[in-house]
């Protein structure tokens, strides 16, 4: 559903993504892991199409992001790090709204919104405008409108960022339930995250990808925390130590 061939991002000589290549199969929940600061938000930015690559190709969904990237956005849903809420609105006049935009069928859009609203367990806020909302029920209405279409391919960056411990356990569970029905890519620097949501894992540091691999293909006598050390440059040793301790 995913697949990233020598994607690269430069801005003027620096360059923040290098040769980037990776894949995200069907179905499959695949932690983007790296400290921050390594390139992930920018991958994920030139794969949702907010940002064109320098060079290299990607395809999401069978669609090319830059060739075609109409059709990549059809089928993508994209929730950034701070979600896009409109604090006018209510949070169900919000979702109306995203679901009118990304092409849901009138005629299924209530039911769509309905289902949304349970799924991401915000019936009780459906009525509230979004700028009152807490920073997890912001969090959570940006996960039912990048779900509101069915997308095919849902892209995640640091979705348990500033939430506390109780929140970030019950975001790590839906995003858990949407691996049922969906390929989903989780950029995050949290190790613990990884562990239990995802199956694939994916490590960057300093814009380069240094492992790709299934956690059950992980050899048994080491942990995450141990491979991800090993991979990351001694520079971002500390930073990557300090990722360990985080998470609920």
């Amino acid at each position: 559903m995913i697949e990233v061939r020598n994607l690269c991002k430069s801005y003027g000589d620096y360059k923040a993504v290098i040769d980037v290549s990776f894949t995200a199969a069907k179905g499959q929940i695949v932690g983007f892991l790296g400290p921050n600061g390594a390139g992930k938000t920018t991958t994920i930015r030139m794969l949702s199409t907010f940002l064109p690559p320098t060079s290299g190709s990607a395809t999401v969904a069978g669609f090319d992001i830059v060739a075609q990237s109409d059709e990549v956005r059809r089928r993508i849903g994209y929730l950034p790090e701070n979600p896009p809420l409109y604090g006018e609105m209510t949070v169900e006049e919000y979702l109306r709204f995203v679901g009118d935009i990304k092409g849901v069928p009138r005629a299924s859009l209530r039911s769509r919104i309905s289902e949304v609203l349970e799924r991401c367990f915000i019936v009780d806020v459906r009525r509230k405008l979004c700028q009152h909302l807490s920073r997890g029920y912001r969090q959570r209405v940006g996960l039912a409108q990048a779900i509101i279409h069915e997308p095919e391919v849902i892209i995640l960056d640091e979705p348990t960022s500033g939430l506390d411990p109780r929140q970030i356990i019950e975001i790590r569970q839906l995003i858990k339930s949407l691996g049922r029905d969906h390929t989903v890519l989780l950029s995050t620097h949290i190790l613990p995250e990884v562990s239990m949501v995802c199956n694939k894992v994916v490590i960057i540091s300093r814009g380069r990808v240094v492992m790709e691999s299934l956690l059950s293909e992980l050899s048994r006598d080491k942990s995450l925390e141990q491979v991800f050390l090993e991979s990351v440059s001694r520079e971002e040793v500390v930073d990557a130590a300090a990722c360990v301790n985080q998470g609920a």
